[in-house]
């Protein structure tokens, strides 16, 4: 079910801080910005062949970003794969023992469902199963 890993997330303080270093020290421009209110984070994508780095800026002090880069500064947050059905991804995953943070998937950034598994049941690495709001 699993197609690909679609993005990294990392965990920034400040997007417009950052895009100096991908775009003109790594070359890489910025696809697109967009905020992404129901988790309160701004978002900035770049494409790495067939992969997307995903820079996640927190709006919010209330914001799953925020917490983390208070305990662990910036840097990597998350690993998505890409799967073709989200729904049966995280039934997998959950009568393999792992722990779901979200039993439902919801909107997430670039037009994606999305749903994570927590780290605590995945050897400390935030997964995220993301799949297109609306399949072709």
């Amino acid at each position: 079910m699993i197609k690909k890993i679609d993005h990294l997330g990392i965990a920034v303080r400040s997007i417009e801080e950052s895009l100096p270093y991908y775009e003109k020290i790594l070359g890489i421009p910025c696809e697109k910005t967009e905020e992404v209110p129901s988790q309160n984070v701004k978002t900035a994508f770049f494409a790495v062949g067939e992969v997307h780095l995903e820079l996640l800026e927190p709006t919010s002090p209330e914001s799953p970003i925020a917490k983390f880069l208070e305990k662990n500064g910036e840097g990597i947050h998350h690993v998505a794969f890409y799967t073709d059905d989200i729904t049966g991804q995280l039934s997998q995953a959950s009568q393999g023992g792992c722990r779901l943070i979200h039993e439902v998937p919801f909107e997430g950034a670039a037009n994606k469902m999305v749903a994570f598994l927590h780290p605590k049941s995945t050897h400390g690495v935030l997964t995220e199963f993301c799949t297109n709001k609306n399949p072709s």
